[in-house]
């Protein structure tokens, strides 16, 4: 691979293809082979392993993945791309490539490529499943955002993802950076920035910073939380408008199933004054106050007509 992903070797190639990198899908290729060991060290391969990559490129980091793991499935949206990427690792016996869009929506990763990685654990008893990729920037917060809500679930996920939503993952209460994302994953996982990354480590340029982060699900947190789809849908609505005060805010979330009065009361509860905004609470105490949230629409539900 010494020759392979370099600047020279990437635009000689496209040159040779009649092709350019497509900016609407985000395409920035790693050209230094130093950070392919960065995301490899961060997963921690075994040799069992089943790994999506999202985003094959040229296929540099597929290659360099495929003789420490059991399966590598890989995604690619270009067709053109994909051809590009087959002869690379047309090698490589254990290698599943996919030509689609992982999104099928906003809010939902395409069945197709859950069905392989499934396929892939269910063929090798005992493998874990990570997320290993450079991530289009474009992509990024949905992909890692769903991916906490399918079946099977990752073990870990190691990404290069634009630097601003890196600090929005790991971000602490009180700060511009903190958000829904932020609890969301904060509440399920265990998050770390490996590295930031200079825009000239890719082809072509961007016009930001990177930066590889390794997130865990951590089933120890995710089993504070009853009821995932609840508590992610909410969770958004609080912070749809995050400058408002929080009565306000939880009011127009839960204004479907809660009257004022009912929140007024859970917010008394918890001690939490309305003059407070979502930002300043922990992810603890959002996590306390969805719950309650759940089980008074719970109780109200339950109650005879």
């Amino acid at each position: 691979m010494s020759d392979r992903q370099t600047f020279t070797y990437l635009s000689r190639t496209f040159e040779a293809a009649g092709i350019q990198p497509k900016t609407k899908y985000g395409q920035n290729f790693l050209i230094d082979l130093n950070i392919l060991d960065v995301l490899s060290r961060g997963a921690d391969f075994q040799r069992n392993d089943v790994i999506l990559e999202i985003g094959t490129g040229m296929g540099s980091l597929t290659k360099r993945m495929s003789p420490s793991v059991g399966h590598v499935v890989t995604v690619e949206i270009d067709r053109e791309l994909q051809v590009l990427a087959a002869r690379e690792l047309a090698s490589c016996p254990n290698i599943t490539m996919l030509t689609c869009d992982v999104l099928r929506n906003k809010n939902h990763l395409r069945q197709e490529v859950i069905d392989a990685i499934s396929e892939k654990l269910a063929a090798n008893p005992g493998a874990k499943f990570k997320l290993v990729a450079n991530l289009p920037y474009n992509v990024a917060t949905p992909i890692i955002s769903n991916l906490l809500t399918v079946t099977p679930l990752p073990e870990r996920m190691v990404v290069t993802i634009q630097r601003e939503l890196a600090e929005r993952i790991v971000a602490p209460p009180r700060c511009k950076d903190y958000s829904a994302l932020t609890i969301w994953m904060q509440s399920l996982c265990d998050c770390e920035i490996l590295r930031d990354l200079p825009p000239s480590v890719f082809w072509p340029r961007p016009k930001v910073f990177s930066s590889i982060i390794r997130i865990i699900p951590n089933a120890e947190k995710r089993a504070r939380i009853s009821d995932i789809e609840y508590f992610h849908t909410t969770l958004r609505a609080l912070f749809f408008h995050r400058r408002k005060f929080l009565r306000s805010q939880l009011a127009t979330a839960t204004q479907d199933y809660l009257s004022k009065p009912q929140v007024d009361t859970i917010l008394g509860e918890l001690g939490l004054s309305e003059s407070l905004r979502a930002e300043q609470l922990n992810v603890e105490q959002i996590i306390e106050l969805l719950e309650a949230t759940r089980l008074m629409t719970k109780k109200a539900n339950d109650q005879p007509d």
